[in-house]
């Protein structure tokens, strides 16, 4: 049975793009980079769906070039590990699993189930010292589209809905009862103070039991290759993602 790329959808609804006209801005950037594609709303939702589980070259720089984030941030395998398909061509969008990637030996650890289902629109909140800034401290806000599918949280902030603008954050969460633990990855605006670094590192919370708030901690690399780490909270604002409702906070958190 596919897996779905929850994380690719996530991204698409937190540009605010309906599957075709995702399809359409695919193909735009490869007009745009002189790499003409065929996109369509179809093989859309093959990635999507996981019947296709990594894009062609062609389709992999321009889906980075519409999402600004490398294709194994988008719920794909990296490029070295999908070149050589089952039968043993590559070039080609694969079908099931590439080969290339381990498959562990034995039986998964056990996940206790989550508690609820945590898609909707939440507000993010984070807290960070700035070293070049004489150690103040700083918050990161943003509005984010959480996605669930069985113990996985994808999210991606929408594309005004942060205090920093051009600063899109995505998350990988997975949910085990109330623990929820992954990894975090934010682009800085290139025209503000960090000049478009790239910045990840791990994120561990616990979920309050009304289901409505995540509070824990993230850890992170600073500049001088030293370990950072702070506060974090996710607080549900609307468990629906409609479109009306993602326009609707499409805007600077207050």
């Amino acid at each position: 049975m596919s897996t779905p790329n929850s994380t690719l959808r996530a991204v698409r609804m937190g540009l605010l793009l309906s599957q075709d006209e995702f399809a359409r801005a695919i193909r735009d950037a490869g007009h745009r980079t002189g790499s003409p594609n065929d996109a369509s709303k179809r093989l859309v939702q093959r990635w999507e769906s996981g019947t296709t589980v990594a894009p062609r070259p062609v389709y992999a720089r321009a889906l980075e070039a519409v999402t600004g984030l490398p294709i194994e941030a988008l719920g794909f395998p990296a490029p070295a590990l999908v070149r050589i398909s089952e039968d043993g061509h590559g070039g080609h969008d694969l079908q099931g699993s590439p080969v290339g990637i381990p498959v562990a030996a034995g039986s998964p650890t056990p996940q206790a189930a989550p508690r609820g289902n945590y898609s909707g629109v939440w507000l993010s909140t984070y807290e960070f010292v700035s070293s070049g800034r004489d150690d103040q401290v700083f918050t990161g806000k943003h509005f984010v589209v959480l996605l669930q599918h069985g113990n996985r949280l994808t999210g991606r902030s929408l594309p005004n809905g942060s205090l920093n603008p051009d600063s899109p954050l995505t998350l990988d969460l997975q949910v085990d009862g109330s623990t929820v633990t992954g990894t975090w990855t934010e682009q800085t605006a290139a025209e503000g103070y960090y000049r478009g670094a790239r910045y990840f590192g791990a994120l561990q919370m616990l979920v309050e039991p009304t289901g409505r708030r995540m509070a824990g901690k993230w850890v992170g690399f600073g500049k001088e290759f030293d370990v950072n780490t702070g506060p974090w909270e996710l607080r549900l604002m609307d468990a629906s993602t409609t479109k009306a409702v993602l326009d609707s906070y499409n805007r600077p958190p207050e």
